[in-house]
């Protein structure tokens, strides 16, 4: 069975992150855990670098570049191949919307940059934003309206 870190993510964010439990369970516990549920050790320390790559940012916001309101973002070339157009055009709602802002779009970005795919397809692009949203202080809105999209899997029209 190939997994990737975002199953790595996926399965913790499910499993502990999610879940209205007391999250005390320390890192090499959860390491054993992912283990038994067949997980690569090599994957396993890719999600929990990543999950570190992304604290920074939550904690430390000059991680994340300053975006002026009325400007129009341009993705770089690794950036187009990694999110096709369908997926830029989803974040470009989700901005419009105001699940996202300036701020969490680049947070968004940046993890999927981090993740070591050559191309992010819808449904990981939503895990990805609801795992930037989830410790966002005042976007349980935008993290609500997430979780159902991407728990239901309801289709979102872009137009």
């Amino acid at each position: 069975m190939k997994e990737n870190v975002l199953d790595v993510l996926m399965y913790l964010f499910e499993n502990y992150i999610n879940d209205d439990i007391e999250f005390d369970t320390d890192e090499e516990t959860l390491r054993v855990e992912l283990q038994e549920a067949g997980f690569q050790q090599i994957e396993i320390s890719k999600a929990f670098a990543w999950l570190e790559g992304l604290s920074r940012l939550q904690d430390s916001p000059e991680g994340v570049p300053l975006v002026n309101p009325g400007s129009l973002r341009v993705f770089t070339l690794m950036e187009q191949e990694r999110l096709d157009i369908e997926s830029r055009g989803f974040l470009l709602f989700l901005e419009q919307t105001g699940v996202l802002d300036n701020h969490t779009r680049e947070m968004v970005i940046d993890r999927v940059m981090a993740l070591e795919e050559d191309e992010i397809d819808m449904e990981q692009l939503g895990w990805v934003v609801l795992m930037v949203l989830f410790n966002q202080p005042g976007q349980e809105g935008a993290y609500a309206w997430m979780e159902d999209l991407v728990f239901e899997e309801a289709p979102v029209i872009v137009h």
